[in-house]
């Protein structure tokens, strides 16, 4: 099984962030899983790379040319794709992956959920998108698309593909579970 997990490269973020992160590696690694990711070695994405091989995991970064020229690149990685731009970088993670977990992050991270999400919805992917959210930090997100839904811009069905969890245990169980 294939894990992509979306999250952040900010260094300024609070640590419970970058500590998630690392729970997560470790754990993806301890299923005999490998981790399909962003390809960074900063805060979170360097967290969670660093925590998957040091359990034993298979690390997949893919970066763009323009972030690995700027020393953003994990040079650690099992396996490493440096790529011309972030839809090319965007595809390759999808094509990767078995399932896609989404850590806490800014606008890059919220892009890649929702390209995600949206393609499920049309029936492009039926592979698992799961939100881990321990520490609330979706809710306001949560709020939102419900928000949508009550104003008919999205169906419910659309919800019901996505798959909220509280722990990581929880996260990577609903990775295999079929809608």
């Amino acid at each position: 099984m294939r894990i992509c997990v979306y999250c952040s490269a900010s260094e300024d973020i609070d640590e419970k962030y970058v500590e998630l992160a690392h729970e997560l590696g470790q754990a993806i690694a301890k299923r005999g899983w490998s981790l399909v990711w962003g390809g960074g070695q900063l805060s979170m994405m360097g967290a969670v790379s660093r925590a998957c091989r040091e359990a034993g995991g298979r690390t997949v970064g893919v970066i763009p040319k323009r972030l690995a020229d700027i020393e953003f690149a994990d040079p650690h990685a099992d396996e490493l794709h440096v790529v011309d731009d972030m839809r090319v970088r965007k595809a390759l993670m999808d094509d990767f992956s078995d399932a896609f977990i989404t850590l806490p992050g800014g606008a890059g991270t919220m892009e890649e959920f929702f390209e995600i999400w949206v393609g499920g919805t049309l029936g492009f992917s039926k592979k698992p998108l799961v939100v881990l959210d321990s520490t609330d930090f979706y809710t306001p997100l949560r709020e939102f698309l419900n928000h949508l839904e009550r104003e008919k811009f999205v169906k419910a069905q659309q919800l019901e593909a996505l798959r909220w969890s509280k722990s990581i245990d929880e996260a990577l169980d609903a990775c295999i579970k079929k809608i």
